[in-house]
């Protein structure tokens, strides 16, 4: 796929993953960026993971034809992107490789004994490699989501070579909705960092910036702001949207029921809501949309004087991704000694401003006439 004449993404996608990163469940594969600048110098930005190399390798070739790249940029050395740079230093002999401290340091993990010392260029913050043409410009995004990551702004044609960020999942042929995947993907992998999205997202804030090219999905050519805004909005914790989500974690069924009845009710108030089975839905599908709604609400079967293991493991999701600034309501369910609403409210202890809701809903087997009344109160504080 060409981005501009002399900048080629030569890339590709593996439709048949179906898991990414052992945990991210994939409905329609996943794709890898890696990019080629010809000018008076020939650079590569990245390389590719391993199950793709075959079509990389090809495309490089019918890329660069006989011609030998002078640089390699390694934004990124995380090896769904890093894999092949040992591949292209044993190819390309008089290739250099461009990278921050950092980069180096991980690198010497990956490549063993093998010294690369004559190889390096070692840039910083703002530093600019000139091509001819094409100037690159270097800006560190630590933690964005590894501490060697650095993003490249090219400054003729106006592009932010942007890594991981405003990645998405699913492959480059595939028809869905940007802001779905790319939210998932966000919040799965980068949400714990807010902090340095948004250092990040600062520094680059006064560039021209007239495409973004980054290491996952597509290429961003319209509507920049739409997408900048989003990433604004997720990494500063705030909701996408009023409304409520339902978190539901059930064993028979009956604390679905009462999770459904709230469901219900909150519709008929005319409430933004979403229902999610955490026995059964994507967790991180359900975690990502945690964080766009602004209202959260619980419902958990107590188990083993503790919590349901869904349940308990979908909150450990949302505090090592950092959730807060929310208002969460709480329905616990127990035949004879519920426990899971006391164990939901010490885990949100220690996540950032959570404020809950009252009352704690609290069923014993199936809702009754009170635990009733307690759900439709709880509707109407919410």
């Amino acid at each position: 796929m060409e981005t501009l004449k002399d900048i080629i993404n030569i890339g590709t996608s593996n439709n048949n993953l179906c898991l990414f990163e052992g945990q991210y469940n994939l409905k329609n594969g996943m794709s890898y960026n890696s990019y080629i600048i010809k000018d008076e110098k020939t650079v590569i930005l990245d390389t590719i993971d391993k199950e793709v190399t075959d079509i990389w390798l090809k495309n490089l070739q019918e890329t660069l034809k006989e011609k030998e790249p002078d640089y390699l940029i390694v934004s990124h050395m995380e090896p769904d992107h890093a894999y092949n740079i040992g591949t292209l230093i044993k190819r390309y002999p008089n290739m250099k490789i461009v990278g921050n401290m950092f980069t180096f340091n991980i690198l010497s993990a990956f490549l063993g004994e093998e010294d690369i010392s004559a190889r390096k260029v070692i840039v910083k913050e703002g530093d600019i490699l000139d091509i001819g043409i094409h100037k690159l410009q270097f800006f560190m995004a630590p933690m964005v989501h590894w501490p060697e990551v650095m993003v490249t702004y090219e400054q003729t044609e106006k592009i932010l070579f942007s890594a991981d960020a405003f990645g998405k999942f699913g492959s480059l042929d595939t028809k869905d909705n940007w802001l779905d995947e790319a939210r998932r993907y966000y919040i799965g992998i980068v949400g714990k960092y807010g902090m340095q999205v948004q250092a990040l997202l600062t520094k680059v804030s006064n560039l021209d910036i007239k495409i973004i090219c980054p290491l996952h999905g597509p290429t961003l050519t319209e509507n920049l702001e739409y997408y900048i805004d989003k990433y604004n909005i997720w990494s500063s914790y705030e909701p996408e949207e009023d409304g409520v989500l339902i978190a539901c974690s059930s064993i028979y069924g009956n604390t679905l029921e009462a999770a459904k009845k709230l469901e219900k009710i909150l519709k008929e108030k005319g409430i933004n809501v979403l229902l999610t089975d955490l026995t059964r839905d994507d967790w991180a599908e359900s975690v990502a949309n945690a964080f766009r709604f602004s209202k959260l609400v619980l419902a958990s079967s107590s188990y083993n004087a503790g919590l349901f293991p869904s349940m308990e493991q979908f909150l450990i999701h949302l505090k090592d991704r950092n959730y807060q600034k929310r208002k969460v309501g709480i329905i616990e369910n127990g035949s004879w000694a519920p426990s899971a609403g006391k164990c939901m409210k010490n885990i949100l202890k220690e996540m950032k401003e959570i404020e809950i809701i009252d009352p704690l809903v609290s069923i014993k087997s199936k809702l009754n006439k009170d635990s009733m009344e307690k759900l439709k109160e709880l509707a109407d504080n919410i």
